[in-house]
């Protein structure tokens, strides 16, 4: 196996399950936070595509310290797909969560930044009457880097199952602007931050390795023999099971009773 897919019939798997899934939950619209990277902008494409531009609200969420460059080329997408758009500044909400931590480092202050943004985005989703649309991708998601209840939250997610090289097949298949295809990704929770950095390895290889081991079920020693260094197969592997609770369904207790996640096996919820 390897990491190429045929865009064309991924882009008509795409955006089949976000039409039948909004239909089946009884909505026509969705509402995403469009950030400027490929990513978001690949779902917003798709999320046009699958349900009309106009039922689609693209939100631009900058905080103070945001790219230029990312609001511009959140700016290319919502021109280009036409769907509805919003820009709320989150400066002002995030500084008054972060007065009362002022000794919070990087990373706490992106959460707090991610989790504000995804409460303006559920609460758009409520006055538009839409779902939201997730923008993590299958790599992302392996290696737990995204914030839980911030960017990780979504009521579907049509990325989901796709590596960033895959992300970026299908962006350039779709006809996603060179520039945000191309540009280092980035969270964008501070200046000069890149993913890359953070993780402290390349998409490229990671994809690789993930490819590997989860879609072909190598072993670590498979993984050696296929020529992987050995820190770089254990840091992954250990990255992907120390993040594996923010994968999972959260954790709930029981004294015996009728567990909800069966509910529709009950004749009255058939």
């Amino acid at each position: 196996m390897s990491l190429k897919i045929n865009p064309v019939k991924a882009q008509q798997q795409l955006t089949t399950f976000l039409a039948d899934t909004l239909s089946a939950a009884g909505f026509t619209r969705a509402v995403l936070g469009l950030s400027g990277g490929i990513d978001s902008a690949l779902s917003c494409y798709l999320a046009a595509q699958a349900l009309g531009a106009e039922n689609v609200l693209a939100l631009r969420l900058p905080y103070e310290t945001s790219s230029p460059e990312s609001l511009a080329h959140a700016q290319m997408v919502i021109e280009a797909t036409g769907v509805r758009s919003q820009t709320l500044p989150i400066t002002e909400a995030v500084d008054a969560v972060l007065a009362h931590f002022p000794k919070a480092g990087p990373v706490r202050r992106g959460n707090v930044m991610a989790r504000i943004r995804m409460t303006c985005i559920y609460d758009q989703a409520a006055a538009f009457q839409g779902l939201v649309i997730g923008t993590g991708n299958k790599t992302e998601i392996l290696l737990g880097y995204a914030t839980l209840h911030g960017d990780a939250a979504c009521d579907l997610n049509p990325l989901a199952d796709l590596y960033k090289a895959q992300v970026r097949q299908l962006a350039a298949s779709m006809g996603i602007p060179e520039e945000i295809i191309t540009k280092p990704p980035s969270a964008d929770l501070w200046p000069g931050q890149t993913d890359e950095d953070e993780l402290g390895f390349t998409y490229e290889a990671v994809d690789k390795l993930l490819h590997l081991l989860v879609e072909e079920g190598a072993t670590v020693e498979e993984s050696l023999r296929a020529g992987f260094a050995e820190e770089f197969v254990d840091t992954v592997i250990s990255r992907a099971k120390g993040y594996r609770f923010k994968t999972l369904p959260t954790p709930t207790a029981s004294i015996g009773q009728q567990s909800l996640i069966t509910l529709e096996n009950l004749p009255a919820f058939a």
